[in-house]
Parts: C-alpha cells; sequence; structure tokens
C-alpha cells in the first residue's frame, strides 16, 4: 500500500476505535436506543449537506431507497443497537475485541450468498480460527453461566452479522453509488426506524451534560459520517483486504482507551481470544502465507 493508505487506514483505526468509548461515556446518560437514535440522525444530516453542497445526484428510484432502508437496518440499526446494549454490561476494549469478528463473518456470509466468494482452504482455516478466538474471548465456561454479561457478549457478536450481511447486501443491490450517497441514504433508512423507535420506548430525552454532547458528537459526526466517507477513500486506494487490517487495530485504541478512561481490565483469556482471532483474520489477508511461502527454501 501506498504510505498515504497506511497513514489514513491508521488514522480510520484510531477514529473508529474511540468511538467505543464515547458510546460508553454517552450511556452513563441516555438510554441506548436514543444513543443510536442521535449517532444515525446527526451523522445522516451531516452527510446530506455533504451531498447537496457537492452537488451529487440523488437517487430516484424507490428499489433503490427500498435497498437503502434495508442496508440501514443491518448496517446500522442491528449493531449499533445491539453493541450499545451490550456496552452496558460488558467493558468497551472487550466489545471492539468481538467487533474484530466482522471480518470474519463477512468472509463467511460472502462464501454463502456470493457464488465468486468461494470459501478456500485459506479462508476456511482463517474463519476456523476466527470463530475459535472469538469464542476464547467470551469463555465457554461463561455461556455455560449463562448470564447478563454472557448475553451481552452475544449481543455483540449478533451485531457483527449483521455488519457482514450488510457487505453482501451492497455488493448485490447498491452497486455503483457515490459513497457520500450510499451512506447518507443508507443513514436516513436507519434514522426513520431509530427515532421512532427511541421516542416511543424512551420518551423525548435530551442530554444535559457536556460530556455526553460531546461523545454524541464524536461517534455521530466523526466516527460515523466522517469515518465512512474516511473508509471509502482507503479502500478505493487499498483494496477490501488491506481495509480488513482495520478491524485489527481498532481493538488495541479501544482497549488502551478504556483502560484509561474507564479503569477498565480484561482477562488473560480475552486477550488470548483476541491474539488467535488476529491470527485468523491475518491468514485471511493472506500475505502472511505468501510471504512464508516465497521465503520458503526449496529442499535439495
Amino acid at each position: 500500500m501506498p504510505n498515504r493508505a497506511w497513514a489514513e487506514l491508521a488514522l480510520l483505526s484510531l477514529i473508529w476505535g474511540g468511538s467505543f468509548l464515547a458510546v460508553r461515556v454517552a450511556l452513563d446518560e441516555i438510554p441506548f436506543v436514543t444513543s443510536v437514535a442521535f449517532r444515525v440522525g446527526l451523522a445522516a444530516a451531516a452527510l446530506w449537506a455533504l451531498v447537496l453542497a457537492r452537488g451529487l445526484p440523488v437517487p430516484r428510484q424507490p428499489r433503490i431507497w427500498a435497498a437503502l432502508l434495508v442496508m440501514g437496518g443491518l448496517n446500522n440499526v442491528i449493531p449499533f443497537s445491539l453493541m450499545a446494549w451490550g456496552q452496558l454490561h460488558i467493558e468497551s476494549g472487550l466489545t471492539s475485541i468481538l467487533n474484530a469478528g466482522t471480518a470474519v463473518f463477512g468472509v463467511l456470509a460472502a462464501a454463502i450468498f456470493l457464488s465468486d466468494e468461494r470459501l478456500t482452504t485459506r479462508r476456511a482455516m482463517g474463519v476456523s480460527l476466527g470463530f475459535l478466538g472469538v469464542a476464547t474471548a467470551i469463555g465457554l465456561e461463561n455461556l455455560a453461566a449463562f448470564d447478563l454479561r454472557s448475553a451481552a457478549q452475544l449481543a455483540v457478536v449478533a451485531g457483527t452479522m449483521g455488519y457482514a450481511l450488510a457487505g453482501v447486501w451492497a455488493r448485490v443491490f447498491l452497486p455503483g453509488l457515490p459513497p457520500a450517497v450510499s451512506a447518507a441514504g443508507m443513514l436516513t433508512g436507519s434514522s426513520l426506524m431509530m427515532i421512532p423507535a427511541a421516542l416511543l420506548i424512551d420518551g423525548p430525552v435530551w442530554p444535559s451534560q457536556t460530556d455526553t454532547w460531546l461523545a454524541i458528537g464524536y461517534y455521530a459526526l466523526i466516527a460515523t459520517a466522517g469515518a465512512y466517507l474516511l473508509y471509502f477513500r482507503v479502500l478505493a486506494m487499498a483494496g477490501s483486504g488491506n481495509t480488513m487490517l482495520c478491524t485489527l487495530l481498532v481493538a488495541p485504541t479501544a482497549i488502551v482507551l478504556g483502560a484509561t478512561f474507564r479503569g477498565e481490565t480484561l482477562s488473560s483469556g480475552v486477550y488470548l481470544g483476541f491474539a488467535i482471532l488476529a491470527l485468523g483474520l491475518l491468514i485471511l489477508d493472506g500475505r502472511l502465507l505468501r510471504r512464508a511461502g516465497r521465503g520458503a527454501t526449496p529442499a535439495p
């Protein structure tokens, strides 16, 4: 990758890593449904302002808006809601580690639903290690003694499945849309679902603390609206394989921020699970095996 792509990939990882802390800070004052409504609503408004300022064409076909509505549910409503609820009961660093399983589920979903995405031996090995890493991070003993913490971890994992299905959906039903228009339309669909849900479930909620507003502003405007635009830039420069490395870089940022500002501590099992998951992602990426193959010398 060019140096600029590496720099923007690192920046994207830092931004998304900080979103876990920001969400947790907001949840100290506002309910999780409302926190998601603020996130998608403000991000949608910011992106539409950008679309109009750039004079980008707005889609008018009903089928595209229907596809964007589904995309908003898969890529925003389901994962944002499940992960925000999960963060009420588990550490933000652990949430970020489980979130790294998105790439694993993405490969599996693509293999199931897309004919040109076969599950090769290498990919199967990476997916298997990814599942093992997620299971290790959760802890099988925690699943055996099922409690609220276990449910929260499973909720986060379910959220990553939403991301994975969204990737397949976008490829099939939303090809060719400008990234800003696609993201704005998707977040508009999310807002149409989450804002009424927040008013119905939580009632009108208006934060009173400055820290809450700063957290909302960060995760809505920077870590959602801004990060989507940066993500598509990195994707165009580096390709999907390189961009997948972002999932490895997000977790350390979230872990350090959670420990520094929230006093979070994670067990050795969680770190072991992340190490196994990271190995699975590196195998999915393929470069590690290719370099090992090039470095091997044939036997005489």
